[in-house]
């Protein structure tokens, strides 16, 4: 089959589901372009602020949600169960679960005042799935600090070529979101000269790579802690929303780079459609839904979509376009990267990479390279890790910022440089501890991140149901999605504590059983106020 046939029907397939399936959705929520958004009507200067448009907040949005995981993610289910069920899962998924997961966090958000999806879920529901709830995402954005600020680290280290358009990107986005903010510069041409600027830095990274001497490991992360602190404090429109402007445009480059390779090279797949499993816990059901998470549906979305995009939406009428349109064109994103690693090797360069190991960030940026390198030569690879890893800072930021929300709204604090500095140690305490074997500690809970990640899109998918019920509307949309995610993430979990607990992995076990409670907890809520509200209807 050839490759660019594959990359049609997936187009199609989303334009579709966008054009009937989102509009329907849209219609359920009745959005209003009259209403004025928390982003006017709580206005502080520092997290609600409208953007000036809406393509600046859906560069924000779409870098956030995306990051790395619909790279990684459908990476890994190609070489563990073939690119059939991969892709199906993502278009399938992206349409009709992501799409209304993401879309109706935005829009509860919006309808009360901006408030976090925790928040939501007390007035929804109960102060206990509030309390459970909060402390269940916090554990995990803490997590994600952690994790993403040592990927981060790790990509300095090894790749010291981006180091330099990476960090130097953070300078330039502040001054990106001083000229359109502070001083109203034209967007069009503050657009155009940022990303100018920003191929200056790609340029200078390749001729002027930055390597540190001694543990360079551990100063980068702490260096890229440093930078997520600042981040978070600091208005969102100076540097957070600007640099993930710029970034996205780095993003959809990388995109059309990668269309433009596969329609120049015009490759054919060279790997297996279905491929049996490889791991001990490596069912096809449940686990390539948890393995592949961003480009279907992600937990982590509901988090940006009621955390920081919410409070910048500008107007009503842009929210179908932000939360449904970015998770369809996050779902392209990841098919495209199906078709690379399918169509970027020969069938025994495939076979010889799963063999080795290669990490999934390698294998895509070895076959982004293959396939684009007609035209890019020996620069492809260079831009698919520069591009990576800007979407690792991105992820690192915006956790950093949504972790200081939850911080302030459950702990009390008020202090927004008390709450981000707790977030920020706590993420330093575990990106830098070792564990009895001198391994990194989050590795040892990192495996279980991937069920609780969907297993949060289950539970941010009810309580967005439990809003839709108390306002009389319809809740099939996100009940059935909301069923589907919440059976497979805990399969998911029950097959990995079977598995720890034949290596004896007493930690994950614990880790696991502790997420496995919180949710039904929360169920047994959730149901208690179904029935509730069925009784009052």
């Amino acid at each position: 089959m050839n490759a660019i046939s594959i990359i049609l029907i997936t187009l199609t397939a989303l334009l579709l589901g966008y054009r009937f399936y989102a509009r329907k959705i849209e219609r359920l929520w009745q959005t209003d372009p009259t209403r004025q958004p928390p982003s006017v009507t709580r206005y502080d200067g520092i997290d609600y602020i409208p953007a000036q448009n809406w393509l600046v907040l859906f560069g924000h949005h779409f870098a956030s949600i995306a990051g790395a995981g619909p790279i990684i993610g459908p990476a890994i289910a190609v070489c563990y169960w073939g690119w059939a069920p991969a892709l199906l899962w993502v278009i399938l998924g992206s349409i009709f679960i992501g799409g209304i997961h993401d879309f109706g966090a935005l829009m509860i958000s919006v309808r009360e005042n901006g408030s976090s999806i925790g928040d939501i879920a007390e007035r929804s529901i109960s102060r206990n799935a509030k309390i459970i709830f909060s402390l269940f995402i916090w554990l995990a954005l803490i997590l994600v600090v952690a994790v993403f600020a040592y990927f981060g680290a790790e990509t300095f280290v090894k790749q010291p070529a981006v180091v330099l358009p990476s960090l130097g990107l953070i300078p330039l986005a502040v001054v990106v979101g001083l000229a359109l903010y502070r001083f109203k510069w034209n967007p069009l041409v503050v657009t155009i000269a940022g990303l100018s600027l920003l191929g200056i830095l790609l340029i200078a990274g390749w001729h002027y790579p930055i390597e540190l001497p001694g543990n360079s490991l551990l100063i980068w992360i702490l260096v890229l802690l440093m930078y997520s602190f600042f981040a978070s404090i600091i208005p969102v429109n100076i540097l957070l929303q600007p640099r993930d402007y710029l970034s996205s445009f780095l993003l959809m480059g990388g995109i059309f780079l990668a269309l433009l390779g596969i329609l120049v090279s015009h490759p054919q797949v060279n790997t297996p459609a279905f491929m049996p499993q490889k791991t001990a816990t490596g069912y096809l059901w449940p686990m390539m839904f948890i393995t592949i998470a961003c480009g279907a549906t992600s937990g982590f979305h509901s988090l940006i979509a009621s955390g920081t995009t919410s409070k910048q939406l500008p107007n009503e009428k842009y929210a179908k376009l932000i939360g449904f349109g970015g998770m369809l064109l996050e779902g392209f994103l990841a098919a495209i990267v199906i078709v690379l690693i399918i169509s970027g090797f020969t069938l025994g360069e495939f076979n010889s990479h799963i063999a080795n190991k290669t990490s999934p960030v390698n294998m895509y940026g070895l076959s982004f390279g293959n396939v684009t390198r007609p035209f890019l030569g020996k620069w492809g690879t260079f831009i698919a890790i520069t591009i990576l890893n800007a979407f690792i800072l991105t992820t690192l930021d915006s956790a950093t910022r949504i972790a200081r929300y939850i911080t302030e709204e459950f702990l009390r604090i008020k202090n927004r440089y008390l709450s981000t500095l707790l977030v920020v140690s706590l993420g330093a305490w575990l990106a830098i501890s070792k564990d009895s074997m001198n391994k990194p500690l989050w590795e040892k809970i990192w495996p279980a991140f991937g069920a609780s990640n969907q297993l949060v899109a289950a539970l941010a998918l009810l309580v967005i149901s439990c809003w839709l019920l108390s306002k009389k509307k319809a809740t099939y949309y996100s009940l059935i999605p909301a069923c589907f995610m919440l059976v497979t993430s805990l399969t998911a979990l029950f097959f990995q504590i079977k598995e720890y607990l034949q290596n004896n992995d007493f930690v994950l076990i614990i880790v696991s059983l502790v997420l496995v409670g919180s949710a039904l907890f929360l169920i047994r809520e959730i149901m208690i106020t179904f029935r509730k509200g069925l009784r009052h209807d």
